[in-house]
């Protein structure tokens, strides 16, 4: 029987209150590696009407900044997420096109990785001088791959973000059989997705347990060979997309404007908030991906409903920022280089207003990456595999 085209597939509906929260975890991601955590605790006195003295607010996102890495745990739990409510559907019936969806995630995501190794070509030679020779040319050739991330010496090479487009094109390939795994009773799910968080915890307390850096108490500026393994490589990252693949089943089973998902959502928000208060107390090598998955997951639920929550991050401003985030995770780290080893800014004297201002660039150029290079060549890429299909 003919395949029905691509144009014929109703897609479900977009969620816009997660593209929403991916704004704000680009962001966050771009501040971890570009802002000191303490600018983001905001103290002061403010006056409100009919109180006669000034009431003392404190704001203290500092925590969440200095955990920006926790941002690409959630964009690989959510990604399974995404892509289980767009296509676990057809998977579990059978009429997935493999091919194609692989086609479709290679031309959205690699013109802009691409783009991002051209940015960084200053970054070779800086590689050169950090690696022994034979490394350095094993990360030339595997980065172009999207294998870098499977030899940890070597999987910030080049683009230090990239490593994590290592991961997900792994999970890409084996997305269409994780997927078309048959949808359990609502029980036995709950089940499995403990035992893929059990699972997720395990590399992490192998790490506390036997300490084989022989670090005391890493944390987000910590090097060892075994913590690149923990942080970089695929495996230790992949219970959680295929916990975001399982959570879109659970999201099946729960009614958009049901309240359980606000109750969901606001213990999801305030859950990793507070741990994440709690500083050094909790294992770094515990909370780097692990720990968290169940809350991020009850965050994602909550914000996939139709509910005042939601209402919060579908702000058209969040979700058109959201919309590139991809764009401004990737390219964020070699475009702040280039611009700050340029000296454009203090010759133009616009010092004086970073590095905020150095931000709005980098969203100013994430959205238009999306718009004048992701999705043009995603148009012409699938324009031209299709005559030659």
């Amino acid at each position: 029987m003919r395949k029905a085209p691509v144009a014929e597939i109703v897609k479900p509906k977009k969620l816009e209150a997660l593209t929403g929260l991916r704004c704000f975890a680009a962001l966050n991601i771009v501040f971890f590696h570009f802002s000191n955590p303490d600018w983001f605790n905001f103290r002061g006195n403010y006056h409100f009407p009919g109180v006669g003295h000034p009431v003392q607010l404190v704001a203290n996102f500092a925590p969440v900044v200095n955990a920006g890495y926790l941002s690409v745990s959630f964009f690989i739990m959510l990604s399974g997420f995404v892509l289980a409510y767009n296509y676990a559907g057809r998977a579990r019936v059978g009429t997935l096109d493999k091919l194609r969806f692989w086609e479709a995630r290679w031309t959205r995501l690699y013109p802009v990785y691409l783009l991002s190794l051209v940015l960084g070509w200053q970054m070779i030679s800086v590689e050169y001088g950090a690696h022994r020779h034979w490394m350095f040319w094993l990360g030339m050739g595997l980065t172009p791959l999207l294998m870098q991330g499977w030899v940890p010496e070597v999987a910030t090479f080049w683009n230090t973000p990239a490593w994590t487009m290592s991961a997900e094109a792994f999970y890409y390939v084996i997305f269409p059989w994780v997927a078309a795994w048959k949808k359990p009773s609502t029980k036995r799910l709950l089940l499995r997705m403990a035992l893929v968080w059990g699972l997720a915890m395990i590399p992490g307390w192998l790490y506390v347990h036997y300490s084989p850096d022989g670090i005391a108490h890493p944390d987000r500026f910590s090097w060892g060979p075994w913590l690149q393994v923990l942080k970089y490589t695929p495996l230790p990252h992949l219970p959680s997309f295929v916990f975001g693949v399982l959570l879109a089943n659970l999201d099946e089973a729960i009614g958009r404007d049901a309240r359980l998902r606000v109750v969901l959502g606001l213990t999801g928000f305030l859950g990793v908030y507070g741990i994440l208060m709690m500083g050094p107390q909790v294992p770094y090598a515990m909370i780097h991906d692990g720990l968290l998955i169940p809350l991020f997951g009850a965050i994602v639920l909550g914000l996939a409903g139709d509910n005042w929550l939601s209402k919060c991050f579908r702000f058209r401003v969040l979700v058109f920022i959201g919309e590139s985030s991809y764009c401004l995770y990737l390219l964020h780290f070699n475009l702040w280089n280039m611009l700050h080893q340029s000296g454009l800014l203090p010759r133009l004297g616009l010092d004086r207003f970073d590095p905020w201002l150095s931000y709005a660039l980098l969203v100013a150029l994430g959205l238009l990456t999306l718009h004048f290079v992701e999705k043009p060549a995603q148009k012409v890429l699938r324009s031209w595999m299709g005559v030659w299909r």
